[in-house]
């Protein structure tokens, strides 16, 4: 069995190619593309979930997006963000150079770590960002039973 040694900047493996790996990586990460023959990646905004004392919330950034097209739902331990941005076709009979920004439909689903009181969340959006608070169900202490042994 013959060994090769690894050499990254020699001339087998040029930059370019490094570069595109590197890219199909984050292309892998930030979105997989919807279908090969396209090229449309799916757009999955950034998003954090935390828990206070009373409640879990959720932070989305949602850019560019009118609220009418957000819609958020509930369903058992699970929250749905879906939307869709809205591409801009200002500029008519133009190559571009780079087209960074992405458009069109997303949906996240998240994965709630504890029940929640479905009844009572609360959502707001202002400056692209979506804050949707979860109450917490409020356990009441349940009656339980404690064995006593009795001296005779």
């Amino acid at each position: 069995m013959a060994l090769i040694r690894f050499r990254p900047f020699s001339n087998d493996l040029p930059l370019s190619d490094i570069q595109s790996q590197m890219n199909r990586l984050f292309d892998n990460f930030l979105g997989q593309p919807a279908s090969p023959e396209v090229g449309e990646r799916v757009w999955a905004p950034a998003a954090d979930m935390y828990e206070t004392k009373n409640e879990v919330v959720v932070r989305a950034e949602l850019p560019g997006i009118t609220d009418k097209d957000i819609h958020v739902s509930v369903t058992g331990d699970l929250l749905t963000i879906q939307g869709e941005r809205r591409g801009e076709n200002d500029v008519q009979d133009a190559s571009h150079y780079r087209r960074e920004r992405w458009f069109g439909k997303f949906v996240r689903t998240f994965s709630l770590p504890m029940p929640v009181e479905s009844s009572q969340i609360k959502a707001t959006y202002r400056d692209g960002i979506l804050r949707i608070e979860l109450p917490l169900v409020v356990q009441k202490p349940r009656a339980r039973s404690v064995p006593i042994e009795i001296e005779e």
